[in-house]
């Protein structure tokens, strides 16, 4: 409506009962929430640095205090020292803290929430990133953009959209990738399913709707998914990165018990 008068700019405020289920905020924690700021993730898809020092990692007990870890860069996202305590990270994002040596790879666990894994500094050194799109640029270059907002030029020519392409963090270059085709290893990263792992057993093809996969975990239940949840983490059922506890296999309410006992 060209006549509704609104606040221009970018909105800096979140209110805690509207953060994203996720981070797991107590909704009596105050009225507000830490927004998170532009950047190579969506606002529901991402845990702000302040949220993983503070509540997650419990290194920070205040906002100050998050603040002034970020500002002595000491946290780096990917290789790289962010200093804005709202920085969205994301899936698949490796957050290495140097001081202390520790180096986490932010994945989902099976109920669909940010898992913060502990990875060894070999594993620090690569991510997975799914291939959003392959185009052609300014002087015929060919270049692809990932799920995490990063563009690589000249790209081997086999790699399509909603392939995984494994990405060194040191060098910006490709040195691996994993194709979207049955029998390879998948994690779900939206929707019901998210977080469960499995290999793609078949795809559904629904022109003009969603296109629907069928994945099956390591104990054979077999579940489906959108197309576009699915995150190829690995060739036949090997992943390629390590995977938190439960191995991305989610358990009925009986077996959990079971487990417990």
């Amino acid at each position: 409506a060209g006549r509704a008068m609104g606040v221009r700019g970018a909105k800096r405020h979140l209110k805690r009962i509207n953060a994203p289920k996720h981070w797991m905020l107590d909704k009596l924690g105050g009225v507000w929430a830490p927004k998170p700021a532009a950047g190579p993730h969506k606002t529901r898809d991402c845990v702000p640095l302040i949220v993983l020092l503070r509540n997650r990692l419990k290194y920070a007990v205040t906002y100050h205090e998050a603040k002034m870890i970020v500002k002595q860069r000491l946290v780096a996202v990917d290789g790289k020292a962010r200093t804005e305590m709202r920085y969205p990270a994301g899936f698949m994002d490796v957050i290495s803290i140097e001081k202390t040596d520790e180096h986490f790879r932010l994945l989902y666990d099976v109920r669909g929430r940010f898992a913060v894994h502990r990875i060894q500094a070999e594993e620090a050194k690569y991510k997975l990133c799914r291939v959003k799109k392959v185009c052609v640029g300014t002087k015929k270059i060919p270049y692809l953009v990932t799920h995490d907002g990063r563009t690589i030029r000249y790209p081997d020519p086999l790699i399509k959209a909603n392939d995984t392409v494994k990405f060194d963090i040191d060098t910006g270059k490709i040195t691996d990738y994993f194709k979207f085709e049955v029998g390879n290893l998948a994690m779900v990263i939206g929707g019901k399913n998210s977080g469960r792992v499995g290999v793609v057993v078949h795809r559904e093809r629904h022109p003009g709707s969603f296109e629907i996969i069928q994945l099956k975990d390591a104990n054979g239940q077999v579940f489906s998914t959108r197309m576009q949840y699915v995150f190829i983490i690995g060739k036949g059922n090997r992943p390629y990165v390590s995977l938190p506890t439960g191995k991305g296999i989610k358990l009925s309410i009986v077996d959990q018990r079971a487990s417990k006992n």
